[in-house]
C-alpha cells in the first residue's frame, strides 16, 4: 500500500496537507516559495523522499516539504490511508458492479418472487454505509505495511525461493479461500448470525451491488486473510497491489450469471445456492474447503440453462426449500419483496 500511498500524496495529499498543516513560519505562497525557503524546509525535514518501489517513480513536488506534517508522520498516513481505502475502494466497487449490472446481470431476475421491493438500492445504501466503517478497521493493517511491519519485499531477487515469485500468487489464493471458508462459516453461527451476517443474508437473490452490501465487521472478517497474510508469508508489492484486484471476484459471484459450472471453481451458481439455502457453499474461489467440510451443494443443471433457471418451475422449486432454511435459521421472515409480492408475499 505504500505505492499507492506515494502515488496519493504526490499529487493529492501534499497538497492538502500543506494547506491545512502548513509548516510554521515560513513565508512562502503555492504559486512562487522562494528556491532558500524550499531548500531550508527540504533540510529542515527529518522525512527524506525514498521511492516505495524501483519499478516506479513519483517524484515529489516541493510542496511535499510544505506541511508540518511530513509524510512520515503516523497521524497523516493513518488519515490518508483511510481515505484510499474509502474512496477508491468505492470507486472499484460501484465501476465494477455498475459494469456488470449493465452488461451481465439478467434483468429479468427482477421478476423472482424473492428479489426485495427496491432492493438494488437498498443494496447500494447499504455498500455505502459500509465503505468508511470497513476502511476505518481496516486501515490499521495498511498502516503496519506502510511502516515496515509487514514481509512485503520489492526486489524481485529478495524472492524468499526460486519461482516464488510466481508461486505467491496461487499460495496466495488458496490461503486466503481456506481462511474465509472458516471465518464466513464462523459467521452462520446462531450466536453472531443475525447481528453480523444476516445483513447479507437479506438479499436472497442478490444483483451485482450485493457483493460489498453487508455488516461492516462482516466485511471486515472476511478480508483479514488478505490483510494478514503479508505479516506471515513474503509478497512481492507490485504482486500484492495487482491481488486487490482479485476483490472484483466478490462481485461476480453476485452477478447471477452462472457460466461456471465447475467442480472446483466456486461461481456465481455456487454462490447462488449459499444465498438461497444459507448452509451450503462458503468458500470464495474454490469448492475445495467445502468439499472438505461437508457443506458443498452442486448447483442444479437448471441454472445454467437460461429458459429453465428463469422459468416459473424453478422459482416455485426455489421459494419452497428457501421458506424452509429460512424459517429454520432466522425464524420468521421480515423481508418485504417487490411488487408480485405486495398481494401474496410467497408463492
Amino acid at each position: 500500500m505504500d505505492i499507492a500511498l506515494e502515488f496519493c500524496d504526490t499529487y493529492f495529499f501534499d497538497y492538502v496537507f500543506a494547506k491545512t498543516f502548513p509548516a510554521p513560519l515560513l513565508p512562502y505562497s503555492f504559486d512562487g516559495a522562494s528556491n532558500s525557503t524550499i531548500a531550508g524546509l527540504k533540510a529542515a525535514s527529518p522525512w527524506q523522499y525514498k521511492p516505495a518501489t524501483s519499478f516506479m517513480y513519483f517524484t515529489p513536488r516541493n510542496v511535499a516539504h510544505m506541511s508540518e506534517l511530513n509524510r512520515d508522520n503516523i497521524y497523516r498516513q493513518a488519515l490518508s490511508l483511510f481515505l484510499i481505502m474509502w474512496f477508491a475502494g468505492g470507486a472499484l466497487y460501484f465501476i465494477v458492479s455498475t459494469l456488470s449490472y449493465i452488461f451481465v446481470f439478467d434483468k429479468t431476475t427482477f421478476k423472482h418472487p424473492k428479489f426485495l421491493k427496491n432492493q438494488v438500492r437498498q443494496e447500494i445504501k447499504q455498500a455505502s454505509n459500509t465503505l468508511p466503517i470497513m476502511s476505518l478497521l481496516t486501515m490499521p493493517f495498511f498502516l503496519a505495511e506502510v511502516r515496515g511491519y509487514s514481509k512485503l519485499y520489492d526486489d524481485l531477487g529478495n524472492e524468499p525461493f526460486k519461482h516464488y515469485n510466481y508461486l505467491q500468487f496461487p499460495f496466495f489464493i488458496l490461503f486466503t479461500d481456506m481462511f474465509i471458508y472458516f471465518i464466513h462459516r464462523g459467521l452462520h453461527h446462531p450466536l453472531i448470525y443475525k447481528t453480523f451476517h444476516k445483513p447479507h443474508h437479506k438479499w436472497i437473490i442478490p444483483t451485482p451491488y450485493a457483493a460489498i452490501a453487508f455488516h461492516p465487521v462482516d466485511g471486515w472478517a472476511q478480508s483479514l486473510p488478505y490483510h494478514v497474510f503479508p505479516f506471515i508469508f513474503p509478497l512481492q508489492k507490485i504482486a500484492y497491489l495487482a491481488l486487490f484486484f482479485v476483490q472484483v471476484w466478490t462481485v461476480f459471484i453476485h452477478d447471477g450469471e452462472y457460466v461456471a459450472n465447475s467442480p472446483i471453481l466456486n461461481g456465481a451458481a455456487c454462490h447462488t445456492m449459499h444465498h438461497l439455502y444459507f448452509n451450503y457453499n462458503y468458500g470464495q474461489y474454490t469448492t475445495l474447503w467445502d468439499r472438505l467440510g461437508g457443506s458443498y451443494r452442486k448447483p442444479n443443471e437448471e441454472l445454467f440453462r437460461r429458459e429453465s433457471k428463469m422459468s416459473q418451475k424453478e422459482w416455485e422449486r426455489q421459494c419452497k426449500e428457501m421458506e424452509q432454511r429460512v424459517k429454520a435459521v432466522e425464524g420468521e421472515d421480515d423481508r418485504s419483496y417487490g411488487p408480485s409480492e405486495t398481494v401474496k408475499k410467497s408463492i
